[in-house]
């Protein structure tokens, strides 16, 4: 392995014999990065379990729209109510401009958004964090953890910190204006780097509890499912693959409750994802990862259910162009460029990067993730091994 990745094993094998976690953790201060749905669902959800709460964005037009608001608005499942921001004398959300302000006293700091934004908030972090601080993100998708432990030891980071690697939240999201309506998610993978420290993640179920503690982060990243579901539910329909699971008659009308992302998936659409998990339970066999979860699991944990209240809204448009582009960047390519090593060919993944880039009009595969962008460049199957092992557990 590279002597910079050398470097930065032995930075997380110092951290993880540093530290030691033996009971829950309770976390009282928290900032969030980013504006969006979900940094906004976030900071809701950690004021109601009365958390001190910043929130940081970049964008003006982001917190103008914040605090002209009558604050963040919850309702379906969770945690239903108005949570105000920047209100005095009252519990609020604290909108703020200055990273270096949000993250001082914090003790979880989440970031949110898409793969290029975590990937910023990453590289900026680096001067500004310090020992004992939880870094979240949410969803961290595959390699999100090691290739954020990789840009805040390249920034120069050396503070003792845990990385957490979410795949998800605890809530599907349908935004009406400052109103977020909430569907319930299903459990969700999640681990810490380095490996050892599961206390944070129990930590935290007190903000996101559908959390699912998985041994390192290699199990989690392998066990994102979120591409494998979504791309074929949104780029594959019509008359040979059929438009979902309702067969609706010619003329009729979908009934509302059934609009929904699950409907997206029929019998055609399962098979592409089937056949999408079994390449990714290949490749990360060949690193180790055996415990992944079974298709159904992830169609449950992606596409919620059919019928009931864990109904997956259908994204519009320019969402659905999102979802595209963060899983090429952030689930798609890690897997090919894991399987490039491993010898394991991936057809039906390849398949659909080529799709959703002439859907996108861009070479977005150019920005994915890839293993030797984190400094594991080696085609030998056990030295890349090795390495992720090593910055996962914190072992050299």
């Amino acid at each position: 392995m590279t002597n910079a990745f050398s470097d930065f094993a032995e930075t997380m094998s110092r951290s993880s014999t540093s530290r030691n976690l033996p009971e829950t953790p309770h976390y009282h201060r928290v900032a969030v990065l980013g504006g969006g749905e979900d940094a906004r669902l976030i900071a809701a959800l950690c004021l109601s379990e009365g958390a001190d709460v910043t929130l940081f964005s970049a964008y003006g037009a982001e917190l103008k729209s914040l605090r002209s608001s009558s604050g963040v608005t919850l309702r379906g499942a969770g945690p239903m109510g108005t949570y105000q921001v920047d209100r005095e004398n009252v519990p609020s959300i604290k909108a703020c401009a200055q990273l270096d302000e949000a993250v001082a006293a914090a003790e979880v700091i989440f970031l949110s958004g898409p793969v290029h934004k975590q990937r910023t908030y990453a590289m900026v972090l680096a001067d500004h964090i310090s020992d004992g601080q939880v870094l979240v993100l949410a969803p961290g998708r595959s390699l999100g953890a090691l290739e954020t432990a990789w840009f805040l030891r390249i920034g120069g980071c050396k503070a003792d910190i845990t990385i957490v690697e979410t795949q998800g939240l605890p809530y599907w999201i349908q935004a009406e204006g400052a109103v977020l309506n909430l569907a319930p998610v299903g459990d969700v993978a999640a681990a810490t780097l380095p490996s050892h420290r599961s206390a944070v993640i129990e930590g935290l179920k007190r903000y996101l509890p559908n959390l699912k503690v998985y041994n390192s982060v290699l199990e989690s990243g392998f066990a994102d499912g979120s591409a494998i579901v979504e791309f074929p539910a949104l780029l594959m329909s019509g008359p040979a693959l059929g438009s979902g699971a309702i067969q609706i008659p010619m003329g009729g009308t979908p009934l509302p409750e059934h609009q929904n992302f699950a409907s997206l998936i029929g019998e055609e659409q399962r098979g592409i994802i089937t056949l999408l998990g079994e390449e990714r339970r290949s490749v990360a066999r060949a690193f180790g990862v055996r415990n992944l979860p079974e298709c159904p699991a992830w169609l449950a944990t992606h596409a919620g259910l059919l019928k009931g209240d864990a109904r997956r809204a259908i994204p519009d448009q320019a969402q659905a162009k999102a979802l595209l582009r963060d899983g090429v960047i952030g689930s798609l390519v890690p897997l090919i460029s894991a399987a490039a090593i491993a010898g394991v060919p991936v057809p039906v993944t390849e398949s659909m990067i080529t799709l959703a880039s002439g859907v996108l009009g861009a070479d977005v595969a150019a920005a994915g993730r890839r293993l030797d962008t984190i400094g594991i460049r080696t085609q030998d199957i056990e030295t890349a091994r090795q390495a992720m092992d090593a910055i996962a557990t914190g072992h050299r």
